[in-house]
């Protein structure tokens, strides 16, 4: 189970219908029908969230609210999301006031359950103890705004800079599970291991995932995506595998980077929930800006923190029309970081299976992929900056 959360509704119906929708998520539901007997589950289970109708017998989901607010201890706190019947500023405002972290009004829409569930218990930290993180290694997810923007690219080559140049131990995955596209990048066969290999119908196991990694030549090691379509389907979104696996990688690697999929899917609402940092790729053109800016809506629906996001345009100084300043100006946010358009070492890169990180890290393209490494990871590139100081003459 990923977490246990406490359900409370005085409907039976309601029970049912919520529970049903987080047990598919592989959560453990305690139910509760009313104020007092939720109080005294609480204080004996105290569960990692609560999810609180406000239509209750006896005291209101508010007034519950505040009475688990008093009774916590010091620097304790849970997640609650309260649900309630209206829609406007006041209802929610209203639960906030009482201590509420979220605010659904009913009827409650699975997605938008599951994805807040979700962000408050990475929010925090409330995972059973086998799911917390051993080590402080980063996740970072690469996410293109729309196919053929470079984001795999982008991302091999950032992993690269940032185990040979940064000295991280890093471990890429790919996570276009249907499509994934790092075998052909990296001139690897089909009959290397995947991402199946790690999972099984109901658990990922540590020995087989330890095993399931491919060692490139570059130093990096791979999770690959499945080599054939249909075997994605194995890599299960109601068991959140791929969470499973990249929670577990995490406390073996200094650096996990995903290379996700452009699809919006249970997949990237889990990595989203876990990802120290969200970079976000895109180019200069109308339609790429277009579902750049719905993204960034949706982030911010999700309660996703700004800082966690960057934005990263590729090909810079592609003519388009469309200027950096006016990019800016509709997304409301600066563009962190930008990678020139060098087409020549890309494609020569692409037919030859070798990076160019690996074959010209020298070239405006690899400098500009080596900047975005030490932007996505500032504590490595700062130990690095310090042990070159160290080293240089004294004049």
């Amino acid at each position: 189970m990923l977490a246990r959360i406490q359900l409370v509704a005085a409907q039976p119906a309601i029970q049912q219908q919520l529970g049903n929708m987080l047990r598919h998520d592989g959560y453990e539901i305690i139910t509760a029908a009313d104020g007092p007997a939720a109080l005294h589950q609480w204080t004996a289970e105290r569960p990692d969230l609560v999810v609180c109708d406000n239509d209750l017998r006896g005291p209101s989901g508010t007034e519950l609210v505040i009475r688990i607010r008093q009774a916590e201890g010091s620097g304790a706190h849970t997640p609650i999301i309260l649900l309630g019947g209206g829609t406007d500023v006041d209802a929610k405002v209203l639960a906030l006031r009482s201590g509420a972290d979220d605010y659904l009004a009913k009827p409650v829409h699975p997605q938008e359950l599951s994805a807040r569930v979700r962000g408050l218990l990475t929010r925090f930290q409330r995972a059973h103890p086998q799911q917390r993180r051993a080590t402080s290694g980063r996740v970072v997810a690469f996410y293109g705004a729309k196919g053929g923007v470079g984001t795999t690219t982008l991302a091999i080559n950032t992993a690269i800079a940032a185990h040979r140049e940064l000295k991280r131990s890093v471990c890429l995955v790919d996570a276009n599970l249907q499509f994934g596209d790092h075998r052909v990048f990296l001139d690897l066969g089909p009959d290397s291991r995947s991402i199946v290999d790690a999972v099984s119908a109901s658990a990922v196991d540590l020995d087989m995932l330890r095993s399931s990694v491919v060692r490139h030549e570059t130093g990096v090691e791979l999770l690959l995506a499945p080599s054939s379509p249909e075997h994605a389907e194995l890599v299960s979104q109601s068991q959140h595998h791929l969470l499973k696996v990249v929670e577990i990688l995490r406390s073996l690697y200094e650096l996990v980077i995903l290379d996700m999929d452009e699809r919006f899917d249970d997949h990237l609402l889990d990595v989203i929930g876990i990802a120290d940092r969200l970079v976000v790729v895109l180019t200069a053109d109308l339609s790429c800006v277009k579902n750049v800016r719905l993204v960034l809506e949706t982030m911010s629906q999700l309660q996703v923190p700004q800082e966690r996001l960057m934005l990263v345009l590729n090909r810079a100084n592609a003519f388009t029309g469309i200027s950096v300043k006016s990019v800016e100006n509709v997304l409301k946010r600066p563009i962190e970081h930008q990678v020139v358009n060098d087409y020549r070492s890309a494609i020569s890169a692409l037919n030859s299976g070798t990076p160019f990180m690996a074959k010209r890290p020298d070239s405006a393209l690899g400098k500009d992929v080596l900047e975005l490494a030490r932007l996505i990871d500032k504590p490595a590139a700062a130990t690095v900056a310090l042990k070159a100081l160290e080293l240089s003459p004294v004049r």
